[in-house]
């Protein structure tokens, strides 16, 4: 029986070597799952969780997570990897890391996707743009604005046009990015303003930097999900992280003060329906950082 296909450069898996990979790396998963649920059994969490995140979910949470985490379970060991969201799903689906956190996230035939938080929007511009001393701004204001969007491939820019369309709101594209760090740059030199999830300005608004105006709209929010493998069984280690997550979600909030700006309190969002690393415990690390 043949497993490869050596005709082929490079070599690829028969269809019988496909079902015996598959095979295989189910009997290794329960094999470890089997060792985890015999170690849980002394109610200790001693696992390792491997967690690829889009890097805009921001350190300053993600930080606060693990030290809880590995405060109420110190010999687990938390595995984490800022990475493209594209590379998110497909380190997922290819076992690289136990979870995903990622936006606007999508159940598949090979992903399960679990409700974390929702964001909402907010105004994001320069401190003397006349928007900024706004007690909140209505979406028609945008009329004719200079707007730093996100690239137009990405979910997030396709939900603010289209929510932009339906309210007859027209925007000047001036700039175009991939990720919400560079898209505050932008807007830090006057070159246009944006719609950004309110806690990944928490930082700018505090230091003066940049200014969040809360929408007179609850249309636009950002939903952030956990997401795994279809089919694989969790370790204890997984579990307990994932319960961590959803049950701080509602406590995440984002005081943004800034003049009479306040963002309001992030609330759990509701279920989902189905359609190089670093290790962090017990050492202070930095995190690899990549667009997302």
């Amino acid at each position: 029986m043949k497993l490869l296909d050596r005709s082929k450069r490079p070599f690829v898996l028969t269809p019988e070597g496909d079902a015996y990979y598959d095979g295989c790396r189910g009997l290794v998963e329960r094999y470890f799952a089997l060792e985890d649920k015999v170690r849980t059994l002394h109610q200790e969490v001693v696992g390792r969780v491997r967690v690829a995140s889009i890097y805009s979910v921001g350190l300053h949470h993600m930080s606060r997570y693990l030290q809880e985490f590995l405060s109420h379970n110190p010999k687990a060991n938390v595995r984490l990897e800022y990475l493209h969201p594209d590379r998110v799903y497909e380190s997922v689906e290819n076992d690289i890391a136990d979870l995903g956190l990622v936006s606007y996230p999508k159940a598949s035939r090979t992903i399960q996707a679990l409700a974390w938080r929702q964001e909402p929007m907010v105004l994001v511009c320069a401190p003397r743009h006349p928007l900024a001393h706004c007690e909140r701004v209505d979406l028609s204001q945008l009329d004719g604005e200079k707007m730093v969007a996100f690239d137009s491939d990405l979910t997030i820019r396709r939900e603010i046009d289209s929510v932009l369309n339906l309210d007859g709101v027209n925007v000047v594209v001036a700039m175009e990015f991939d990720n919400i760090e560079t898209i505050k740059r932008a807007i830090e030199i006057d070159a246009g303003v944006a719609l950004l999830p309110a806690p990944t300005v928490v930082r700018e608004v505090e230091t003066g930097t940049l200014a969040a105006v809360p929408l007179t709209t609850d249309e636009l929010v950002r939903p952030l999900g956990i997401i795994h493998r279809r089919g694989k069984e969790l370790t204890s280690t997984a579990r307990r992280f994932i319960e961590l997550l959803q049950s701080e979600s509602g406590k995440v909030t984002t005081s943004v003060a800034h003049a009479r700006t306040h963002i309001p309190t992030l609330a759990l969002a509701g279920s989902i329906p189905e359609p190089a690393a670093v290790p962090v415990g017990g050492r202070s690390t930095q995190p690899t950082i990549a667009a997302g």
